[in-house]
């Protein structure tokens, strides 16, 4: 399906709010000043906040039944956080795949249907949980590949300025 890319009027892009819920803090000071770099650049579209949640200690050669545990607990911390007026959006693998126009044309579609809250939620190590993935309007897929789940945010981070860029009709890089 493809929608036209609607400009968001200046003051409503003031009302959009984003939210990415993460599990795990972010130690490379790489990936800390990517998000950082995003996350400022991103101030002139949206409010933008990052919410982390903490992960759970994967042991080596974890037993099927193990990983649902911790899969489950770091469910319960994101659920926490999950507000009843936001759009939710869950990063699976088997997720819907966009490119960078349809992206930002679903921000667009967003946006002007009232949906002024976005939560991007990113799992750690092992994924989501199917109790957070249930919550989702939206599963979305990045890619086939598996990416480090910090990593993840930043490419995130990027795809969003990318996408408001595009709606304003300002350059990006192709």
């Amino acid at each position: 399906m493809r929608w036209h890319i609607k400009r968001l009027s200046e003051s409503h892009d003031q009302y959009m709010k984003i939210t990415i819920i993460a599990v795990g803090k972010i130690k490379e000071k790489y990936y800390r000043d990517a998000i950082a770099e995003y996350a400022k650049r991103l101030s002139r579209y949206c409010k933008l906040e990052i919410i982390e949640v903490e992960d759970e200690k994967t042991p080596d050669k974890a037993a099927p039944t193990e990983e649902e545990l911790i899969r489950g607990k770091e469910a319960e911390r994101i659920l926490k956080h999950l507000k009843d007026d936001a759009y939710i959006v869950t990063l699976e693998i088997a997720g819907e795949m966009y490119d960078s126009v349809d992206f930002a044309r679903n921000l667009a579609r967003l946006g002007v249907q009232g949906n002024s809250y976005i939560q991007f939620i990113i799992g750690g190590s092992l994924g989501l949980h199917e109790k957070v993935c249930r919550q989702a309007d939206l599963a979305l897929s990045f890619s086939n590949m598996t990416f480090p789940h910090q990593l993840m945010r930043v490419i995130l981070l990027e795809q969003l300025y990318r996408g408001f860029r595009i709606m304003k009709g300002e350059p990006y890089h192709k």
